[in-house]
This record gives C-alpha cells, sequence and structure tokens, in this order.
C-alpha cells in the first residue's frame, strides 16, 4: 500500500490536474456559455463537449493558471459548433452576436470568478436558517409552493422573507466588491 511521501514523489496525474482545475472554473464557464444559449439543455449539451475537447487538448496547455482562459476559448469554438448544429432552430443568434457575447463572457470571467467567491462569503454570513432557506429555495426543482407547505408559511411571507435575503447578500456583495457592477 502507497504511503503518502510515496505518493508525492510520483509525478502528479494530469488527469487529476485537468479535474482539479476543471471543477474550480467550472461555475464562470457555466456561466459565459449560459450567457450564449438560450435553453438548459443546450448548455449542457456544449459544456459537456467542451469539457472532452478540455481534456483532450489538455496536455497542450503549458502554463495551468491559464486554465480559465483556455477553457473559455474551447468553450467559445464549442459554442460555434452548437450554433451550427442547432441552426435550424428560430431562436439561434446570429454567429456574429454569439461571437460579441463570447467575447464579452471571456472579459468578464475574472469579474464573475471573483463575484461568485464574494457570494459564497456572503451567504456562509447568513444565519443558518436563512443560509439553508435560500439555498433550498434555489435548488432544482424546488417549487416555492412545495418550500411553503414544508415550512408550515404561506407563499407570500416566504417570497417577502426571500426578498429580504436577497437584498442582505446583495448588500454584502456591494460592500465586499466594491465598484463593481453586478
Amino acid at each position: 500500500m502507497a504511503t503518502e511521501s510515496d505518493r508525492q514523489d510520483e509525478p502528479p496525474d494530469p488527469h487529476e490536474i485537468f479535474l482539479r482545475l476543471w471543477m474550480q472554473h467550472e461555475p464562470e464557464l457555466r456561466a459565459y456559455v449560459r450567457s450564449c444559449c438560450p435553453k438548459a439543455q443546450e448548455v449542457d449539451d456544449v459544456m459537456q463537449e467542451a469539457s472532452v475537447a478540455a481534456l483532450r487538448k489538455f496536455s497542450t496547455l503549458d502554463d495551468h493558471s491559464a486554465f480559465g482562459a483556455w477553457a473559455c476559448l474551447i468553450a467559445r469554438y464549442e459554442l460555434l459548433s452548437a450554433r451550427r448544429r442547432f441552426a435550424r432552430d428560430r431562436l439561434v443568434l446570429a454567429e456574429d452576436i454569439v461571437e460579441l457575447l463570447a467575447d464579452e463572457g471571456s472579459d468578464e470571467l475574472p469579474l464573475r470568478e471573483r463575484q461568485l467567491r464574494a457570494l459564497d462569503q456572503c451567504i456562509n454570513k447568513l444565519p443558518r436558517e436563512h443560509r439553508e432557506l435560500a439555498l433550498a429555495a434555489y435548488a432544482k426543482d424546488t417549487t416555492i409552493r412545495e418550500l411553503a407547505a414544508q415550512l408550515k408559511r404561506t407563499e407570500g411571507s416566504l417570497y417577502q422573507l426571500l426578498s429580504r435575503i436577497r437584498k442582505e447578500l446583495y448588500r454584502c456583495m456591494q460592500s465586499t466588491l466594491p465598484g463593481a457592477e453586478s
């Protein structure tokens, strides 16, 4: 059985390095792709294709600190490819618009990354009950009606409480990221 010191002597596994970098940058890459795709299924498809393409090309990336921008470029090409695949759909944006959105999105990646970190910090500052409620309200396949029933509250009172929580998060974000537009 390999000890910890034995593993330290081994060269790092490139697949593990890739996976760690992908997981670190996935939220902002998904936000970038979402800004260019009108449908959630298309976002998932593009993200899957981008991750496979990035894994295949990972050995060509010399500077791992540039992973986010590099993966964003790969996602951009996958967006353009998906646009051609979905060209029959009426809701497809013109290619020049997709490129413009892609350029703007890649420029905003560092800001979005800072915003996500700040949001995580602000969520962690909320009282436990508010934090759990906010996370539950925005969980996939959760409806306010179901959540209100579970909490034995009216939908209206739950909407008001969530509004107060969102305002608290907004104020925290503003103080954490001065001068940044959200």
